[in-house]
C-alpha cells in the first residue's frame, strides 16, 4: 500500500515483478537499474541461489516524476519463481501498488506462465484484491529466442483483459523501459483515483465574511468555568440563520482523513464524555502521524514537528480510562498541534 510523507512531499509506491522461475525478472530489474541516473536510484540488492537467481527479493528505490507538489518514489521488488517459495511471494506481494508480470517466451514455459499468473491472482485474492481491478503490465520476455512463442498466443493465455503489454528482451534492454513507463502511468492513475496523492494547495480567494467560530481556548474556558464566550456584535437586528452547522475549531483544520474522529472528539468534549474525547483524539493523532510515513510513533512525531512526550502521554491517558476534563483538554491540545502541522504542510482542510 502506498504511503504519503507529507513532510518530505513524497509518495512511496511498491511495484512487484512477478512470473515463473528464470523468466527474466531479475535481469529486467537490473536493466532498469542500469538505465536510471545514479542520483535517482538506490542500491540494487540481490540474493542469488542455486535454484533461481532470486531467493527473496530485489529492492530498487527509484525516484520518478512529480505528481502535483509531490514526488513519487518507487520501490521495485522481484519474487522467486518456484512453487515452493509461495510463502515468500505472498510476503513480497503484500502492499503492492502494481505488478509487472514477466512471462517467458520459451515454448517449454507455457504451462509455467499460466500457473504463475493463476498464482498471482490467488495471492492477491487472499489480500482482498481482484486482479482485473489491479494495475498490471505484462512483459513477454526473451523475444530474441528463435523459437519464441507468438505474442498472439501468449496474449490469449495471459492477457485476456487487454492490459498494457510489451515484447521485451531483458538482456538487450528492448522494451524494458516501455514496460516501466506503462507501469508508472498505471500506478499514478490508481493513486489519483484513490486520492492518495493530495491535491495542490489552492491559492487563497476572497471569501464572504462570516463570524469566526469560538477558538479552542474559549471553548475550554466555557466548559471549565461555565461562562460562555461573549457573542460577536452584529450590525443587523437579527442574525441570519446559518445554512449548516459550522465546523469546530479543530475540525476546521482537519484534512478529510482526520475529519470524522476530530468531530467526534469535539462532540464528546461538549457532551462531557471525556473518555470518548481522549479516545477519538488519539485516533485522529495516530492518523495524523501516518502522514509522516512509516516508523515508530516517536520518529513520526519528530517528522511532524510534535513533542513525542505529548503523544506518549496521550496514549497513556487513553489506556487508563476514567478521563477528567483536564485529560480531554490535553487530548484536544495535542490533536490541535498535529492539525496545525498538517495544515502548515499543505494538506487541505474541509470547506467551511
Amino acid at each position: 500500500m502506498s504511503t504519503v510523507n507529507v513532510m518530505a512531499r513524497e509518495v512511496a509506491a511498491k511495484i512487484v515483478f512477478y512470473g515463473p522461475g528464470l523468466s527474466g525478472k531479475t535481469t529486467t530489474l537490473k536493466r532498469i537499474f542500469e538505465s536510471v541516473k545514479p542520483s535517482l536510484r538506490g542500491e540494487l540488492m540481490s540474493l542469488p541461489t542455486e535454484a533461481d537467481r532470486t531467493l527473496f527479493f530485489d529492492f530498487l528505490p527509484v525516484k520518478v516524476e512529480r505528481v502535483g507538489e509531490y514526488s513519487v518514489r518507487l520501490a521495485l521488488y522481484t519474487v522467486p519463481g518456484q512453487v515452493f517459495y509461495n510463502a515468500t511471494r505472498k510476503l513480497v506481494l503484500q502492499g503492492a501498488d502494481g505488478v509487472v508480470f514477466v512471462a517467458d517466451s520459451n515454448p517449454g514455459a507455457e504451462d509455467a506462465n499460466r500457473e504463475s499468473m493463476a498464482n498471482l491472482e490467488e495471492n492477491l485474492a487472499e489480500q482482498g484484491i481482484r486482479l482485473p481491478q489491479f494495475p498490471l503490465v505484462v512483459a513477454y520476455n526473451k523475444r530474441d529466442l528463435a523459437n519464441a512463442m507468438s505474442v498472439e498466443a501468449m496474449r490469449a493465455a495471459l492477457n485476456p483483459r487487454g492490459v498494457p503489454d510489451f515484447e521485451t528482451c531483458a538482456t538487450s534492454g528492448m522494451g524494458v523501459l516501455d514496460v516501466m513507463k506503462a507501469m508508472i502511468r498505471a500506478v499514478i492513475k490508481e493513486l489519483r483515483a484513490r486520492k492518495v496523492v493530495p491535491p495542490p494547495k489552492s491559492k487563497a480567494v476572497p471569501a464572504v465574511a462570516r463570524p469566526e467560530p469560538a477558538g479552542l481556548e474559549e471553548q475550554l474556558r466555557e466548559h471549565l468555568t461555565g461562562r460562555k464566550p461573549p457573542a460577536a456584535k452584529s450590525d443587523t437586528a437579527e442574525a441570519a440563520p446559518a445554512p449548516h452547522v459550522a465546523l469546530g475549531p479543530a475540525a476546521a483544520l482537519a484534512p478529510e482523513a482526520l475529519l470524522d474522529p476530530t468531530r467526534v472528539a469535539e462532540s464528546c468534549f461538549s457532551a462531557a464524555d471525556y473518555d470518548g474525547c481522549v479516545r477519538a483524539s488519539l485516533e485522529a493523532v495516530r492518523r495524523a502521524l501516518a502522514f509522516a510515513g512509516e516508523g515508530p510513533p516517536g520518529a513520526q512525531a519528530f517528522l511532524l514537528g510534535l513533542d513525542g512526550r505529548d503523544v506518549l502521554q496521550l496514549e497513556t491517558r487513553a489506556a487508563h480510562g476514567g478521563a477528567r476534563i483536564d485529560d480531554a483538554a490535553f487530548a484536544l491540545y495535542v490533536l490541535m498541534q498535529a492539525l496545525v502541522r498538517l495544515s502548515d504542510a499543505g494538506l487541505p482542510s474541509p470547506q467551511h
